[in-house]
């Protein structure tokens, strides 16, 4: 074989070697395809040393050369991930799942009766509005998080202030809204 042919099957080989490790990193593939790897690196060593003297198959071949160490390197890191038990490998189904959970409609909890509503739902209308301006999701805010934040915090905050009550207002910091307690003067 000539160095045009041997560098096509390189290339038809580094692909089928990219998919087997996709294959190997999705679960479909039960073994990591060593093998495949090692004839690719035999065909890569083969010419290593060697000088090709057409251009656009020496250009070719540094390509696959280079592409082949990129992938070896991806390919090294999720294997250590996976190794250290830090890799997920269903990420996608676990994004769709939690799409799906977060569409449904969730069970309204019962407010706590220590937080004004009219005050909450002022605050919560703030919140979501702020957030939708820094075009952050909104699909975990809901009305009984924020009053149990709200309900949680305000015995504390109304004993550092020493005052009698607490407003709280939204204000956006660094691209984030975030809320504020003010003490009441009344």
């Amino acid at each position: 074989m000539g160095v045009a042919e041997d560098i096509a099957k390189l290339e038809l080989d580094l692909r089928e070697l990219v998919i087997k490790y996709e294959q190997y990193f999705f679960g479909i593939e039960k073994r990591e395809p060593l093998r495949l790897l090692d004839s690719v690196e035999r065909a890569v060593r083969r010419y290593q040393n060697v000088s090709i003297p057409n251009t656009s198959q020496r250009f070719k071949y540094e390509s696959l050369v280079a592409t082949l160490s990129v992938h070896k390197q991806k390919w090294t890191r999720t294997n250590r991930l996976i190794e250290e038990g830090k890799f997920q490998r269903d990420r996608f189904r676990m994004s769709l799942h939690q799409a799906e959970k977060a569409e449904k409609p969730q069970k309204p909890k019962p407010v706590a009766p220590a937080a004004h509503d009219a005050q909450i739902e002022s605050v919560y209308q703030q919140y979501v509005n702020a957030r939708l301006a820094c075009n952050l999701p909104v699909e975990n805010v809901t009305r009984e998080k924020l009053a149990e934040a709200i309900n949680r915090q305000k015995p504390a905050l109304i004993q550092k202030y020493g005052c009698r009550d607490v407003d709280f207002v939204v204000v956006i910091e660094g691209g984030k809204p975030s809320l504020k307690a003010r003490p009441k003067t009344t």
